[in-house]
C-alpha cells in the first residue's frame, strides 16, 4: 500500500461515528441503525443487503481475481488464490428493557447485554414504548435523594436497586399504562457524545459504532481510490453481538477468514492506548488464529500503523460466534483502543486512523 494522506477519511469516520452514535440501537431494537448503515453504504456507491436477522451485509471488493481491469496484487499469485475476507463490526449496543411497572409508576428494568448498573445510575434515558412513542426519563437508584436515604453510600449498585423515573406526571402504575408503557419496552441510554479539540472521542457505545464508522471509511477509501484488495472483501454489520450471536449467521459463500473490527481494550495490564490499533492474540474464547495475528502484526509494521498486541481477559467477539456456528474459517480481532469499556468510553482519532491503516495494509 502506498502512503496516502488519510486525514479526510479520518474526518469522515469521525463524522460518521457521531451520526451513528446519535441513533439509539440497544440489542433487539436495531432497525433504525440498520437503515442508516444501509443508506451510508449506498451513498458510497455500494449495494448493501439487509439480512433476515436484521444485520447489513455488503461486498466491498471483488479482489484481484474479480477485478474487471485485470489488476494484479503486489503480493503476487499466492494472494490471488486467497478466499474471501469478512470484516465484522456491530451496530447494536448495550441498553435495558422494562421488566415491571411498579405500583408508584416507576419502572424496573433488566439489562440488555453487559450494561452495568454502576455505569447506568443518573443517566438520562429514552423509553421506546411499543405503540405510543418515546418517553424521556432518568435511571436512578431507588430512593436516590442523599438527604433522605441514610444508606445511599452502602447500597450495592445492581439492577434490583435501580429504577427508571419517567419525566411525566405519574403517580401510579395506571398512569404509566395510560402513557403506553409496557413490559418489554426498550430503554435507551443517552450516549453523551463529545469530540474534543485534541481529537478524543468520548461517548457511550463507541463499542462498536466507532468501528462501524471505520469500516465505512475503509469502504470510502476503496471506492474513491479504485484500488483492488488482494481477495474478495465483505463488511458485515451485525446487530446481536452484545448478546453473543451477532456473527453466527449470514456468512457469504467463499469466506475463509473473518476479522472482528471491534474495540481494542485499554486498561491495567495491557499495552494499548486510545491512540493505537489493538491486535488481540487471545480473549475469553481462546486464542485467535496464530497465522492471522502474525499477518496482522506484519501488516501493521508495513503500513506504519501504531499498534499493540494484547490479551483481553473478559471479552468475546462476533467472529467467535461465527466459529461456534460451525463456519470453517480463520479468525482475528482488531480495533481502536477504547478506555472505560461498557461505561462512558473514550478513544481518539489516531486510534481510528491506525485501525484504517491496518485494514488497508492487510488487504491492499
Amino acid at each position: 500500500m502506498k502512503k496516502t494522506n488519510l486525514k479526510k477519511y479520518v474526518d469522515y469516520i469521525t463524522a460518521e461515528a457521531e451520526k451513528l452514535l446519535a441513533v439509539d440501537s440497544p440489542t433487539g431494537y436495531t432497525e433504525n441503525i440498520a437503515k442508516l448503515v444501509m443508506k451510508e453504504f449506498s451513498d458510497l456507491g455500494f449495494k448493501p443487503e439487509k439480512t433476515v436477522k436484521g444485520g447489513v451485509l455488503v461486498k466491498l471488493s471483488d479482489g484481484v481475481d474479480g477485478a474487471k481491469n485485470g489488476a494484479k496484487s503486489k503480493v503476487g499469485k499466492k494472494a490471488e488464490k486467497k478466499g474471501g475476507l469478512l470484516l465484522e463490526a456491530h451496530a447494536d449496543t448495550l441498553g435495558a428493557m422494562v421488566s415491571k411497572i411498579k405500583p408508584d409508576g416507576r419502572l424496573e428494568i433488566t439489562n440488555l447485554g453487559g450494561m452495568n448498573a454502576n455505569n447506568a445510575e443518573a443517566e438520562n434515558v429514552r423509553v421506546v414504548t411499543k405503540f405510543k412513542g418515546i418517553l424521556e426519563g432518568t435511571c436512578q437508584l431507588v430512593n436516590a435523594s442523599i438527604h433522605v436515604n441514610g444508606k445511599y453510600n452502602d447500597t450495592k449498585r445492581e439492577w434490583s436497586a435501580m429504577e427508571i423515573v419517567l419525566d411525566e406526571d405519574i403517580k401510579s402504575d395506571k398512569d404509566a399504562l395510560k402513557l403506553g408503557v409496557g413490559v418489554g419496552d426498550i430503554v435507551c441510554f443517552d450516549p453523551r457524545t463529545k469530540i474534543t479539540k485534541s481529537g478524543y472521542i468520548k461517548s457511550r457505545f463507541l463499542d462498536d459504532k466507532l468501528s462501524v464508522a471505520i469500516l465505512l471509511g475503509y469502504a470510502k477509501y476503496l471506492k474513491e481510490t479504485g484500488v483492488e484488495t488482494d481477495r474478495p472483501v465483505w463488511a458485515y454489520i451485525t446487530v446481536y453481538e452484545e448478546v453473543g450471536h451477532g456473527g453466527s449467521s449470514s456468512v457469504p459463500e467463499g469466506i475463509t477468514e473473518g476479522i472482528s473490527v471491534d474495540m481494542g481494550c485499554v486498561g491495567e495490564g495491557l499495552s494499548c492506548t486510545e491512540r493505537q490499533v489493538s491486535i488481540c492474540a487471545k480473549d475469553s474464547g481462546g486464542p485467535y488464529s496464530y497465522e492471522v495475528v502474525k499477518a496482522l502484526e506484519e501488516a501493521a509494521k508495513k503500513s506504519g500503523a501504531d499498534y499493540a498486541v494484547d490479551i483481553y481477559p473478559f471479552y468475546g467477539s462476533d467472529v467467535e460466534a461465527t466459529l461456534r456456528a460451525g463456519h470453517d474459517i480463520m479468525h482475528g480481532l482488531i480495533g481502536p483502543g477504547v478506555y472505560a469499556s461498557h461505561g462512558y468510553e473514550r478513544s481518539h482519532r489516531d486510534g481510528a486512523e491506525n485501525t484504517l491503516k491496518l485494514l488497508l495494509g492487510y488487504t491492499v
